[in-house]
């Protein structure tokens, strides 16, 4: 069955770095789409930064673009999430999905949380 497990996140200070990973299985991962979300306490869980099968191309929302880097190993079923000049307004739990998979079965993993002190 499809598996998402999100690690990488924590605290770190105002302008720190992280590095989130996704580990998939359970479904074909170099043909999925694959997106980061994020749920900040209080809001709605939204999409984030997107990556297609092959890598070929990227989306990010106005927020994160030119600080986050979303990129994939398909040889490994993973996909990555860097994070870089981070903010307060940051502090979510992110989760990784293929919006496919959000789509059919509606499936999300445990997310991992980032919090950012000021």
């Amino acid at each position: 069955q499809v598996q998402l497990v999100e690690s990488g996140g924590g605290l770190v200070q105002l302008g720190g770095s992280l590095r989130l990973s996704c580990a998939a299985s359970g479904f074909t991962f170099s043909g999925h789409a694959m997106s980061w979300y994020r749920q900040a306490p209080g809001k709605e869980r939204e999409p984030i930064a997107g990556i297609r099968g092959d890598g070929g191309r990227t989306t990010y929302e106005d927020s994160v673009k030119g600080r986050f880097t979303i990129s994939r190993d398909n040889a490994k079923n993973r996909v990555y999430l860097q994070m870089n000049s981070l903010k307060p307004e940051d502090t979510a739990v992110y989760y990784c999905n293929s919006p496919a998979i959000v789509n059919i079965y509606n499936y999300w993993g445990q997310g991992t949380q980032v919090t950012v002190s000021s």
